[in-house]
């Protein structure tokens, strides 16, 4: 049975599980919009805005979290679940003067969207940049 399971994928020794040094902090409510303003004064805050019914969006935040590695590991990150918060995501293009997207990544610095990039373009902003 060994050489089945080797040759399946089913060996639970060549199994690793990956270490993930994202730490999302979920954005639920409109006056966490005013603390991430306050908190972009002193470093860089991620807004990665998915929608949870989109293909596009799945793919985009898988890349996403693959991409974070351990020099990142003290980025604040926020995650926007944009179905099921609509009135923060629509805040969130107001405040911070970005046209809605999905998925969308916006990186707030000193109360403002200094970058910002949807869909597979999500990939090319380097957070170490910043």
């Amino acid at each position: 049975m060994s050489i089945l399971n080797t040759l399946f994928g089913n060996n639970k020794e060549t199994k690793k599980e990956k270490i993930s040094f994202l730490n999302w902090i979920p954005l639920t409510s409109l006056e966490q919009l005013e603390e991430i303003k306050n908190q972009s004064n002193e470093e860089p805050i991620a807004i990665f805005k998915h929608s949870t019914r989109c293909s596009i969006s799945s793919v985009a935040i898988n890349r996403f979290e693959k991409s974070f590695d351990e020099s990142l590991e003290d980025f604040k990150v926020y995650y926007l679940d944009l179905i099921s918060y609509r009135e923060v995501s629509n805040e969130v293009g107001y405040k911070f003067q970005v046209v809605h997207q999905s998925p969308q990544l916006l990186i707030i610095q000193k109360e403002v969207a200094i970058a910002h990039a949807s869909h597979y373009e999500i990939a090319e902003i380097d957070l170490r940049k910043f």
